[in-house]
């Protein structure tokens, strides 16, 4: 256990630091080769960005939450900051000008595969100072959670102007060389699949088991480290005892999109409320298969009444 829970004057439960975009998503019946014309379905804007989804999640929950990220003064950035509002997160920390609002261009076909273009924007804009700028914002906040769709020495930065009491939360997203002082800090690193590959790179084979995933990545510095298995649910370990298995409810999938990103806000909520990472882990599963039955990302996300129940206890 760390000092953590002594943190009890916070003003938010979270705070999350990443990005903001809109995603402008098409239909289309197979997408575009080189040079040819398709026709799509009509446009349709979503609020989408990691951060900005992580940060709706969690004040959708009932969390105390606030959101540091950029955007411009134009439509797509109006539009993110009123879903921000609408779920009760506090736009205080989100910072506007510099460049246009980071968007998204995915096309989607009929199998449900899609191509992303992303423009990051404003997003590439958020700054070492601007994290310097928000100190006080830092200090009010019990757990800081982060992505990597903002520059990645902004995220460096942020890890050294954590105060002690306040707890730090990564999802490696999308994948990027990392600093060891960055990982580190991660209490836990919350990565999928993909994205433990990627960062155990020569290290991991075929045959290893999540398990195995879970003591290589806590061998290069975190503090704990959470993996995501989809269906499967997830693995939470901390270098005491073996990691725990904790189980996600069976769902229809409707739509995954932004998913991971419910379930890294809840887990980073609950463990700032003082869970131990395996019922955070378990209570974050609920949450993120609750997203997957809904369309959309930040429109999908639950309300902790929407949760459903558990309905076994996690096991070793």
């Amino acid at each position: 256990m760390h000092d953590h829970h002594d943190h009890d004057d916070a003003t938010y439960d979270l705070l999350v630091v990443g990005s903001a975009n809109a995603d402008l998503v098409i239909g289309v019946e197979r997408r575009p080769a080189p040079g040819e014309t398709v026709l799509g379905s009509d446009l349709a804007t979503h609020p989408g960005g990691k951060g900005a989804n992580q940060s709706v999640a969690a004040a959708r929950l009932g969390a105390r939450t606030a959101l540091l990220a950029r955007v411009d003064d134009d439509a797509h950035g109006r539009l993110l900051l009123d879903s921000q509002r609408a779920a009760g997160a506090d736009t205080v920390g989100v910072l506007v000008g510099g460049a246009p609002t980071g968007v998204a261009l995915i096309t989607v076909d009929p199998s449900g595969d899609n191509s992303i273009v992303v423009s990051p924007g404003a997003n590439a804009r958020l700054t070492p100072e601007d994290i310097r700028a928000a100190g006080s914002l830092l200090a009010a906040s019990r757990v800081v959670s982060t992505q990597l769709e903002i520059p990645v020495e902004t995220v460096t930065e942020l890890v050294r102007t954590l105060p002690a009491a306040t707890r730090f939360v990564l999802n490696p997203s999308p994948p990027a060389p990392l600093p060891p002082e960055v990982l580190a800090a991660c209490d836990p690193l919350v990565v999928n699949e993909h994205e433990a590959r990627y960062i155990l790179g020569d290290d991991v084979s075929a045959a290893d088991s999540p398990a195995d995933w879970a003591r290589a990545l806590l061998a290069l510095g975190p503090r704990s480290v959470v993996i995501t298995l989809g269906a499967e649910g997830a693995l939470t370990a901390d270098g005491g005892g073996s990691p725990v298995t904790v189980p996600s409810p069976k769902v229809d999938a409707v739509d995954t999109t932004g998913a991971g990103d419910a379930f890294t806000a809840a887990l980073a909520w609950r463990i700032g409320l003082g869970d131990d990472l395996p019922t955070a882990a378990a209570y974050a599963a609920r949450v993120g298969a609750a997203s997957v039955t809904r369309q959309g990302a930040q429109e999908s996300y639950p309300t902790a009444d929407e949760v459903p129940a558990q309905e076994e206890t996690p096991s070793a």
